[in-house]
């Protein structure tokens, strides 16, 4: 793949992007959250098609017009989040798209014969082909999606964290069939966090930074742990974040208290407070607990233990009508499928939260919902500032701008953000970050949580470090380093250095 571009909009994704794979080899693809790693992969599975570049695929220059294309030419790829059917059984997954068949009818017998053939490759023979996936594991679901990409002869197999829900035993297994698979002169590339596996089953490494190539061919096993981290946490582009008035922390009095909350194999124990007027970051990666700790806090799962505590009064667990009754609120991850109705008003989704202070006897007081929104509107210099908007119509900045705004009508004291600039272009990204300064010094207690390091340092006062579920810092914003904290959660050890 040579000067891959690909543009969303608002954002670049790829920017001119070079990666070389040579069969029997694992290339390993690192790079922080955000960096493109996805945005690649799914140019080379043909998911999307590049603005810009060539693909060559065996020595002949070629183009995805599709997954199927790139399938049937023997590129294979599993996703970070699997795209399985639940309803359909183990056999029907492995060979959904070309079913085995004859005369146009199914060959089932064959079919369970050859994936029960596949998952005894893989170790795990005791999973029945005519097992309904929706009744595995996440990690059973996961060897399903590698039983599928085993079953149809790829020469190159994209794995992307493909250990993040196995054992350690299962990991070795995995290991073990990506050494048969280059063995046989099958290429893989493997997209990890965890730099022990890259040490362990990489060969080269390609290093991404900010949707660019920061490095190539890399020597996965003697390359130092610090040149890598360097790599993948030095800027390229610099984002200058307001100036931070802590003088408005008020440290007498405690928003939020979070006292040993634990969900089963999402986070254990985890304890933190946020005072009145303080930003707390929460750096973590993709699958590190960090969303579905704010959604636990929230109330919208339940935990297993521990306590929430708001303006020192204790929240029903599980419970989100609670949650907003003390003056919490949530602008959260996927705001077009979770925060907002995107087929009605400005006026209605910024609104949603307060309805009972519209409503007379049963109708919506239509012309102060209006005059209320179009205030905060404005106050957030949402444009246009028209509340009878349909929010679709909206950019993602001025998307995310009406998810605050809902709960700023609300006057909530607690606010949790979970990537509030995703998607959002730079000049809308620098309006939230003063938003989110205004709103902590009017007094908001805020909890930040977002995938991009520079950000979650150069917004808050206080980091929370998360690691599969734990808590593995609690320190000063000014006090740590992006390095510093990529250190932390991709599990480098003195060994691998």
């Amino acid at each position: 793949m040579t000067g891959i571009v690909k543009t969303f909009p608002g954002v670049r994704a790829l920017d001119g992007v070079d990666l070389e794979v040579r069969a029997g080899e694992v290339h390993c693809l690192l790079g922080q959250n955000g960096a493109g790693k996805s945005t690649l992969i799914k140019v080379l599975s043909g998911a999307h098609q590049p603005d810009a570049g060539e693909i060559v695929w065996r020595g002949e220059p070629t183009k995805f017009g599709s997954p199927v294309a790139a399938f049937r030419q023997g590129i294979a790829t599993m996703y970070q989040e699997l795209d399985l059917v639940p309803a359909l059984s183990v056999a029907e997954n492995i060979f959904l798209g070309h079913e085995r068949s004859r005369f146009g009818f199914s060959k089932r017998r064959s079919a369970r014969a050859a994936a029960a053939a596949l998952m005894r490759r893989l170790g795990h023979p005791e999973i029945s082909p005519q097992r309904e996936v929706a009744a595995l594991s996440a990690a059973g679901q996961q060897l399903v999606s590698m039983a599928r990409a085993l079953a149809h002869d790829a020469r190159l197999i994209v794995m992307d964290e493909p250990t993040a829900a196995l054992a350690s035993d299962e990991v070795d297994n995995l290991f073990r069939i990506v050494g048969e698979l280059t063995a046989d002169g099958v290429a893989v590339v493997y997209i990890s966090h965890r730099l022990d596996e890259i040490r362990r089953i990489g060969h080269r490494v390609t290093v991404l930074k900010d949707g660019r190539t920061v490095a190539a061919g890399l020597d996965a096993a003697g390359t130092p742990t610090s040149e890598l981290v360097n790599l993948m946490s030095g800027r390229m582009v610099e984002t200058v974040f307001p100036v931070r008035d802590v003088s408005t922390v008020d440290n007498a009095t405690e928003a939020l208290r979070v006292e040993g909350l634990s969900r089963a194999g999402e986070f254990t124990d985890v304890s933190f407070t946020v005072h009145a007027g303080e930003i707390l970051g929460i750096a973590g990666l993709v699958g590190s607990g960090r969303s579905e700790l704010l959604e636990t806090v929230f109330g919208a799962r339940r935990p297993d233990s521990g306590t929430v505590l708001v303006n020192g009064k204790r929240l029903a667990p599980g419970s989100v009508v609670a949650a907003v009754a003390a003056g919490m609120g949530l602008a959260p991850e996927e705001r077009k499928s979770q925060g907002l109705l995107l087929d009605a008003t400005v006026a209605t989704n910024v609104t949603l939260a307060s309805l009972p202070a519209y409503s007379r006897a049963g109708f919506t007081d239509r012309r102060r919902e209006l005059k209320d929104s179009r205030t905060t509107l404005r106050r957030l210099d949402l444009r246009p500032a028209d509340p009878r908007r349909i929010m679709r119509t909206l950019s993602g900045g001025n998307q995310q701008k009406a998810v605050v705004a809902r709960w700023l009508v609300r006057n909530c004291r607690v606010l949790l953000l979970d990537e509030p600039t995703r998607g959002v272009d730079v000049g809308a990204r620098a309006e939230l970050y003063h938003l989110i300064h205004e709103l902590a010094a009017a007094g908001v207690a805020v909890v930040l949580v977002s995938s991009e390091m520079p950000e979650v340092l150069g917004l808050s006062d206080r980091v929370l470090v998360l690691r599969d579920g734990q808590v593995l810092a609690d320190a000063p914003a000014g006090e740590l380093t992006e390095a510093a904290v990529l250190d932390m959660i991709m599990e480098t050890t003195e060994v691998l250095a």
